[in-house]
């Protein structure tokens, strides 16, 4: 047995056997033309690029249809680019100019543009590569022919593991055969995890030499919650596997009915249970998980997506949609959280050596203000439509919230001027991810509307833990005494002005930790769709003085292991269908 660790990037388990998708990128050889066959070359490309738009457009099309606004966007862009003469007019002129057949001209000219985004290195231009390669797979197939390949050819379920997929493959997958996807390539917000979420398939992704360890027909686990792959499970390992998968059937069977009832606990307490989403097209499996509103909705898609900056109406149409979807729901907006990541350091003239503790999230937006007011005026815009909240990401000082608000009362005033509609009493809040805005919760609460805790970036800064770090990700532990204060200190505070405050991190999705933030004064939790019905389990089945009992215990405990060992055996016995045969469960 072998276990490979990758990123989880869609939920739920996969077991099957494998299907090696081995997808080498053919190169064309240079093979020239003579001039008089220069003509019937250039109209072979151009017959070609056609066919291969009106191929595109279908797609987009049927993909809008079966999968939503999100994923058909990757075929605009494909349509775009094949539509740009600046890509496809070098094609023509290469085969006047050096003689060259229609489908040297092609793979060069693309291959040329795929290096260019390749060798920039963010993590959004690589994404791209993979879209060049598709390009150039099509535009190539129409040219000169090409058997459909193994995929066509996949006729059993299986679990399909790839160095990558194009978006074209994603989309072109018979969801009914699928089990899961596992590729060596790809991230959070990359095509594989965007097609697996609306399919609804266990994915992991960034899974390092995921295909030289399987071959076809090799028995393997796919665990979209944890991101590990399991190759050639031993029967004990498999029946763990199987139990759980058997389990989570009959609680998707009885899914509908407990999302129609109420989240509250044993005891009478409302607990608000609320979705984390980063497309509009999630919202759907939100409300059918039985969650009443939308927690925090992260944009940053928008910005990582594309290699030009959204503009307003591209701000205004996904919170327009997410507004739609929810009928009246509540909708909380997280303004975008970028500085930390290689789409803006990539950027920077000066990329900064330690960005996690540099120009990131509201302070990004305050350097930025252009960016900052356009996607406030479009989330103000799309607050005439239903009920929505602002909420500005890793605030640390109190002038740091009030020169945000400034900024969106400037953006109010405006509106107002040029009759813009939109909700004149917007509620604008902060999160709570520093030890800095947890110890002046009190002072926050005279400005903020609500406090939305998110304990990721609690954790990390109060412990001083990258999660990301094999060396030190055991130590990172949401309940650790110093994070347990700091959420009870938030929680006071919030309380001397009868502010609202929710739990957006991924402790408000695990259970273990859900009975500790309820414990200690949070009565709403905002988690992934796929967490809520367990969630809502949980709630249903406790009682609040359970939970400030768990909270007791925990704080008299004297390291993490028995904290999460205590943790574990007690919401265990209460929602055992959220471990049995987990791959922590003995």
């Amino acid at each position: 047995m072998q276990v490979l660790k990758g990123v989880g990037v869609s939920p739920g388990v996969g077991v099957g056997e494998v299907f090696v998708l081995d997808d080498q990128r053919r190169r064309i050889p240079r093979r020239t033309v003579q001039p008089a066959q220069c003509l019937a070359e250039r109209a072979r490309l151009e017959q070609a690029l056609q066919l291969s738009l009106r191929e595109l457009a279908a797609l987009r099309q049927r993909t809008h249809i079966e999968l939503g606004d999100d994923a058909a966007k990757i075929f605009a862009f494909h349509i775009g680019m094949l539509s740009d003469p600046s890509l496809t007019g070098p094609m023509h002129d290469a085969i006047d100019r050096d003689l060259v057949t229609a489908e040297y001209a092609v793979w060069a000219g693309l291959q040329t543009l795929a290096d260019r985004f390749s060798q920039m290195g963010d993590p959004a231009f690589r994404t791209k590569v993979d879209d060049v390669h598709d390009l150039s797979m099509r535009v190539l197939k129409n040219l000169i022919g090409e058997h459909a390949g193994r995929l066509a050819d996949m006729k059993h379920r299986a679990v399909v593991f790839a160095r990558d997929l194009t978006p074209s493959q994603a989309a072109a997958f018979n969801k009914n055969n699928v089990l899961a996807f596992v590729t060596e390539a790809g991230g959070r917000t990359g095509h594989t995890g965007i097609f697996a979420r609306a399919l609804r398939i266990p994915a992991v992704v960034a899974c390092p030499r995921a295909t030289e360890a399987v071959s076809d027909g090799t028995p393997v686990i796919v665990d979209g919650d944890s991101g590990t792959v399991i190759i050639s499970p031993d029967e004990r390992t498999l029946a763990r596997y199987r139990t759980l998968q058997d389990r989570r059937a009959l609680f998707k069977i009885s899914l509908s009915e407990l999302a129609r009832l109420e989240p509250v606990t044993a005891d009478g307490h409302r607990v608000e249970l609320q979705g984390n989403i980063e497309f509009p097209d999630e919202i759907p499996h939100v409300l059918e998980s039985g969650g009443t509103g939308v927690g925090l909705y992260r944009t940053e898609f928008l910005y990582l997506a594309s290699n030009s900056e959204p503009t307003e109406e591209d701000h205004y149409e996904a919170c327009r949609r997410c507004v739609d979807l929810l009928g009246g729901r509540p909708l909380t907006i997280r303004t975008v959280d970028l500085g930390a990541d290689k789409y803006t350091q990539q950027r920077a003239e000066d990329p900064e050596p330690n960005p996690m503790l540099g120009l990131r999230s509201i302070r990004y937006c305050l350097a930025n203000t252009d960016m900052f007011r356009r996607q406030l005026r479009a989330i103000l815009r799309a607050s005439a439509h239903g009920p929505v909240r602002v909420m500005f990401p890793l605030v640390t000082s109190p002038e740091e919230f009030r020169r945000a608000r400034f900024i969106l009362n400037e953006v109010m005033e405006d509106l107002r001027d040029r009759r813009v509609r939109f909700d004149q009493n917007v509620p604008v809040g902060m999160m709570v991810e520093v030890p800095s805005a947890a110890l002046l919760a009190e002072q926050f609460a005279q400005d903020a509307d609500f406090f939305s805790i998110g304990t990721n970036d609690l954790v990390q800064y109060t412990l001083a833990v990258d999660r990301t770090n094999q060396a030190v990700a055991p130590m990172f532990n949401p309940a650790h005494p110093a994070v347990l204060e700091l959420i009870r200190r938030t929680v006071a505070g919030a309380a001397t002005r009868a502010i609202p405050v929710s739990c957006c991190g991924e402790s408000a999705g695990d259970v273990e930790q859900a009975m500790l933030l309820i414990g200690l004064g949070l009565r709403t939790l905002s988690a992934a769709p796929a967490s809520l019905p367990a969630l809502k389990r949980l709630v249903r089945s406790v009682t609040v003085g359970q939970c400030e009992e768990v909270v007791r215990k925990v704080a008299a405990l004297d390291s993490d292991a028995a904290v999460s060992s205590y943790l574990l055996s007690v919401t265990r016995k209460i929602i055992p269908e959220a471990f049995a045969g987990s791959s922590g469960d003995d």
